[in-house]
């Protein structure tokens, strides 16, 4: 029998019911609302200032100024509403300001990875039907230009640290000079184009990341987006006064609610996406709460256990012991409880002598992360809570509009390896094969240009197909077991779930980068592993291998013996028929640049298979 999903929490009704028209709508309440208030904070390059880089402010009201001359400007070289503007950039300012530009403008924003080939840009671009596309730099503008004739619908590319040409390229700037011309001559312009939308018309075309084939264009309708902002609102998430730090690709689709959700809420948001600054930002930008993809939450717990793990004598007995205390206090919140006035006065000290250590680690001012894109091991989740680091996971897809569901900190109600409840507004519930179904405001118009495709996904009746196979447990809470075409049959007809195992073995070995759970049709389970090139260095100066080549390390007899341990204790809490009987350890990472992970750190399971074919062959002779 289908289960459906609930939670019982206080709601503001009002927030949902009374949802702007647009998210271009959304913005100019907000500016009116809080528009002296801070709405973006980014950094640039200053050598007198700590680390080379000095903070800036926007306010809301200089953010409408900025973007009000970018949408006229647009208009001035004849975007219309709904005309698709692409962006293909990395994260940063100039992208919010680009797609809030858009947004005024009454165009729909197409997404763009900077990590993308110049064929795939050109497919996007073209299959979108984008007029205008905004480049980053002159790498962004060269794949655009090496398939310009494949192009005929793109009227101009605006850069913003790349080369004009003055003609079929031009600056920033010179958009800018445009749309102050424009609004010289037709004041209205913008305001027409904003009264002129309506919650159905497109806001945004995003590419799914492709695990397998060409992307697909998600239609996203301007209400699918206010709605997710008014959901979250309306349970009391987050306030004006919190401040995020938003490092992740805007290009994806948690990113960009993640963009929604200032509009909505007013908080300030801090932008700047060089994954490698992250940490050191952190601590500069103090940030109060931050989206992420489990591999940074993963990443960042095996390193300080490892520290943890390195402590002697009365220090280590320390670490223990505050951890156990902090743990004991975690768990009682976890089940909606207090911890007694003994535990209490244990956590303060624990707290003053170790935990907040490692929070100001993190700017030491989060009230919580919010973990998405994919499943995070409830290990790694309860011992960032038990240093009052609080990991909720959150749920949804490109097609959904990314938030579905979400654990709820304020309601004191959340649990770990679940993704939370279901939205107010939106309904989830349980095929008879285990799907998981969404149906809501949240969900998408269907896919560009690609009929066929929405009919395999979404019923006549609103209902979309996920894709993943999940469960309602009795208090509505919301677990996903894996992606449905990632389950496979053993040549003995047992059902193996690979991302559950792989998120289970990277919360067990803190040296784990990938681990890639193969064996359909095969008469066991094995895996291809990789190891964090950061992590295994200090084992490796342990080991004696300090300054060798991290293929060397990793095939080194020592570090199969390493993993093969960390395998044994995966296969202990298995039943038989899951566990890992051979694995073998890959020369280098997984990456992005290789096109073996999304732009979003998902794993692109086709394409490691393929590509490691005979490596996974050898596990089977």
């Amino acid at each position: 029998m289908a289960r459906q999903a609930v939670g019982d929490e206080t709601v503001r009704q009002e927030v949902l019911e009374n949802r702007a028209p647009s998210l271009a709508h959304l913005f100019r309440q907000r500016v009116a609302a809080s528009g002296p208030r801070e709405a973006f904070q980014y950094l640039v390059p200053d050598p007198s200032a700590a680390g080379g880089e000095r903070l800036e402010h926007l306010t809301w009201d200089q953010t409408r100024q900025r973007t009000d001359e970018w949408a006229a400007g647009l208009a001035a070289l004849g975007v219309e509403v709904e005309d698709r503007v692409a962006i293909a950039s990395a994260t940063r300012l100039e992208w919010v300001l680009a797609d809030l530009a858009v947004m005024t403008a009454g165009a729909a924003t197409t997404t763009i990875y900077p990590t993308m080939l110049d064929a795939d840009v050109a497919f996007i671009v073209a299959d979108s039907g984008s007029r205008v596309v905004f480049a980053e730099n002159d790498e962004q503008v060269e794949k655009l230009r090496r398939h310009r004739s494949e192009l005929p619908d793109v009227m101009r590319v605006v850069t913003f640290d790349g080369t004009p040409d003055d003609d079929w390229v031009i600056g920033a700037d010179r958009l800018a000079e445009l749309g102050r011309e424009r609004l010289g001559t037709h004041p209205k312009t913008l305001d027409d184009r904003v009264d002129a939308l309506t919650p159905e018309h497109l806001a945004v075309i995003i590419y799914t990341s492709g695990t397998t084939g060409r992307p697909k264009g998600v239609l996203l309708t301007h209400d699918a987006l206010v709605y997710e902002g008014a959901a979250v609102d309306s349970v009391s998430l987050l306030t004006q006064d919190d401040l995020q730090f938003l490092w992740l690709p805007l290009s994806h689709v948690f990113g960009k609610i993640l963009l929604v959700l200032p509009l909505q809420i007013g908080f300030a948001t801090a932008v700047d996406g060089r994954i490698d600054k992250i940490v050191d930002h952190l601590a500069v930008i103090r940030p109060t709460f931050m989206g992420a993809a489990p591999r940074i939450f993963e990443k960042a717990y095996a390193r300080i256990s490892l520290m943890f793990a390195g402590e002697t004598g009365v220090k280590k007995r320390l670490v223990d012991w505050a951890l156990d205390v902090g743990s004991r206090v975690a768990a009682a919140r976890e089940n909606g409880e207090e911890p007694g006035a003994a535990l209490k006065a244990q956590h303060a000290l624990a707290d003053r002598l170790v935990l907040a250590k490692v929070r100001e680690r993190f700017g030491g001012r989060i009230r919580f992360f919010i973990s998405g894109s994919a499943a995070l091991n409830p290990d790694v989740a309860r011992w960032f809570s038990s240093v009052g680091l609080l990991v909720i996971e959150g749920y949804g897809l490109t097609e959904t509009s990314a938030a579905t569901c979400v654990n709820r900190p304020s309601s004191g109600r959340y649990g770990f390896g679940t993704v939370g409840w279901p939205l107010p507004g939106t309904q989830v519930r349980v095929a008879e094969d285990g799907e998981l179904l969404v149906k809501g405001p949240g969900v998408m118009r269907g896919y560009h240009q690609r009929p066929d495709a929405t009919a395999e996904v979404l019923t006549a009746d609103g209902w979309f197909h996920t894709g993943d196979i999940g469960s309602v447990d009795d208090g509505g809470f919301v677990s996903i077991t894996d992606r449905k075409k990632d389950l496979f049959k053993t040549s003995g007809g047992k059902y193996v779930a690979p991302s559950a195992l792989e998120t289970t073995f990277k919360g067990i070995c803190p040296y784990v980068s990938q681990f890639v759970v193969v064996g359909d049709g095969r008469q066991f389970a094995a895996a291809l592993v990789t190891l964090d090139p950061d992590a295994v260095t200090g084992w490796a100066q342990a080991q004696g291998m300090g300054g060798r080549p991290y293929a060397e390390i990793v095939g080194s007899d020592a570090a199969h013996a390493m993993v093969q341990g960390y395998v044994d204790q995966l296969n202990d809490g298995l039943n038989r028929w899951e566990t890992v009987k051979r694995f073998a350890l890959l020369d280098r990472d997984l990456s992005v640049d290789e096109g073996e992970l999304t732009p979003s750190l998902k794993l692109r399971r086709k394409v490691v298979v393929e590509r490691y074919g005979a490596q996974i062959d050898l596990l089977y002779r």
